[in-house]
C-alpha cells in the first residue's frame, strides 16, 4: 500500500524498500513482518509475508506485536505526566514511595560477593530511576556474577525461568540486593524501566496499566496496545519465534493462545511487556515529533518531549553503554550504537550510519524498532517476531533504516 508523491518518499524509494523487505520475507529467515513510515503528513505501510514460519494467516496494518524492548520509549511517558504534574521532581529521593530502597549497600565490585559492599554514597533519586543510572540493570559482560545470578534467581528480569512476581513482591526481592554501582554513577539496562511502573503506580494510586491508559493509550487511540491480548484479539497475535542459534530452525518461544501474554501478567513491566500494533506506535512517535501534542490534544509538555528525546548521560555514566555497543557489535549484531540515552529510549549523538543525529527510540528483542527523527520529521516502525537468537532481526532492521533514508526525496 503506497501513497501518492509528495508525500518526502520517493515513489522510486519506496518501491526500493518494498523489494528489500521482500528479500528477507522470501530468504526464509523472517516469516512476516509489518512496516510504517512516515512523514510531512503522509503514512506507508508494507505487510510482508504470514503469521507463522510455515504459512498460517497473512500479516495485516492491525497485526499485534510483542513489542520487548521497545515498550520503553512508550512506558515511560507515564512518568513524564507525573513530573509535568509536579507529583514527581527529578531530585526527590525515591525512598518516600520505594522505602525498599532505602539505606543501600553497593558492591566493592561488579564480581563481589553479595555482602562485600560499602554504604551507598547518597539515596537514590527520580533522576537516578529515570534515566537508568539508579545502580542495578543487566549487564550483558557481567553474566555468571553473584548479583546476576541474583537477579535472576528472583525472577527480577523478565523471559527467565524464575516468573516475574506482583510489584510489591518484586520490590521486596529488589530490596534484598546490594547495587551494582553507586547511585547516579553509571547507565545500566532493563532494571530502571520496570522500577518505572511501580514508581508511577504507588505516586497515582493507580496500576501501571491504568494510568497508561486513561493518560497515554486513550488519548492517542491506542486501542491495541497493553500488557496482554484479550481473547477477541488472540487470532491478530502471531508466534514469537526464537531460531536455534546454531541450526537456525525455528522455535516457538512464545505461542498466542495460553501463552505469556494471552493473559493479564502478574508484573506490569514498562521495560519489555506491551503488545502494540504499527499504528498505535506511530501515534505516539508522531505526539512525540509534535512536542508533546496529538490531534490539538497536549498529551505531554514540550519540555517533557525534549528531556526524554535529548541525551541526559554523562560520558562516564555512558561509558558502559559504549563498551557494550562498541567492543561487543558481535553480541549485539551491531545494535545499540546510536551513542547517547535520554529517558527510556536511545538518541542520536553521533552520525555512525545513515540516521542523522537527534534521531530518537529503540529497538525491542522480539524483532521491533520503532525510531522517530526531528530532523527529517521522519517516522519509522519495523515489527516482526523474530528473538535476537540469530542476526537476522537486527539484519532486516540495519537494512529497513539504510533503505528508508535513501527513500527522503529533498
Amino acid at each position: 500500500m503506497m501513497g501518492t508523491g509528495g508525500s518526502g518518499f520517493t515513489m522510486k524509494g519506496l518501491r526500493r524498500l518494498r523489494e528489500v523487505l521482500e528479500r528477507h520475507v522470501d530468504s526464509g529467515k523472517i516469516p512476516g513482518l509489518v512496516a510504517l513510515v512516515s512523514r510531512g503528513g503522509q503514512t506507508h505501510v508494507e505487510t510482508l509475508g504470514t503469521m507463522r514460519h510455515d504459512g498460517g494467516a497473512p500479516m495485516r496494518r492491525d497485526t499485534i506485536f510483542r513489542m520487548a524492548s521497545t515498550s520503553k520509549p512508550v512506558s515511560i511517558a507515564a512518568a513524564m505526566v507525573l513530573l509535568d504534574e509536579c507529583r514527581l521532581r527529578l531530585d526527590d529521593v525515591v525512598d518516600p514511595w520505594l522505602p525498599e530502597l532505602a539505606d543501600r549497600q553497593v558492591l566493592k565490585r561488579v564480581d563481589s560477593p553479595l555482602d562485600d559492599t560499602v554504604p551507598a554514597r547518597r539515596p537514590i533519586t527520580v533522576r537516578d530511576v529515570l534515566t537508568s543510572t539508579f545502580g542495578l540493570g543487566m549487564d550483558m559482560t557481567a553474566l555468571g556474577t553473584p548479583i546476576l545470578n541474583a537477579i535472576f534467581e528472583r525472577g527480577l528480569t523478565p523471559n527467565l525461568p524464575v516468573e516475574v512476581p506482583e510489584p510489591d513482591e518484586w520490590m521486596r526481592r529488589l530490596g534484598e540486593l546490594p547495587l551494582m554501582h553507586q547511585p547516579g554513577e553509571r547507565w545500566q539496562y532493563q532494571i530502571s524501566s520496570d522500577l518505572v511502573g511501580v514508581l508511577v503506580s504507588r505516586v497515582s494510586g493507580q496500576s501501571f496499566e491504568e494510568f497508561l491508559h486513561e493518560r497515554i493509550f486513550e488519548p492517542l487511540g491506542m486501542e491495541d496496545t497493553g500488557f496482554h491480548v484479550p481473547a477477541d484479539k488472540i487470532d491478530r497475535l502471531p508466534v514469537l519465534y526464537a531460531p536455534d542459534p546454531r541450526t537456525g530452525e525455528f522455535q516457538a518461544w512464545d505461542e498466542p493462545e495460553g501463552g505469556r501474554w494471552s493473559k493479564p501478567p502478574a508484573f506490569q513491566g514498562g521495560g519489555g511487556g506491551l503488545v502494540s500494533t504499527a499504528d498505535d506506535y506511530h501515534a505516539y512517535f508522531q505526539m512525540l515529533l509534535n512536542g508533546g501534542t496529538h490531534q490539538g490534544r497536549r498529551i505531554l509538555s514540550r519540555p517533557a518531549v525534549e528531556l526524554m528525546t535529548t541525551n541526559r548521560l554523562t560520558p562516564e555514566q555512558n561509558a558502559a553503554r559504549t563498551a557494550l555497543a562498541t567492543e561487543n557489535v558481535h553480541i549485539s549484531f551491531g545494535q545499540g550504537q546510536q551513542g547517547g540515552w535520554g529517558i527510556g529510549m536511545a538518541v542520536r549523538t553521533y552520525r555512525g550510519d545513515y540516521a542523522p543525529i537527534g534521531q530518537f527510540g529503540w529497538d525491542g528483542g522480539s524483532g521491533t524498532s520503532a525510531y522517530a527523527d526531528p530532523v527529517n520529521r521522519l517516522t519509522g516502525i519495523l515489527l516482526c517476531q523474530i528473538g535476537y537468537t540469530v542476526p537476522s532481526p537486527a539484519h532486516l532492521m540495519n537494512d529497513f533504516w539504510t533503505t528508508l533514508y535513501q527513500a527522503i526525496d529533498d
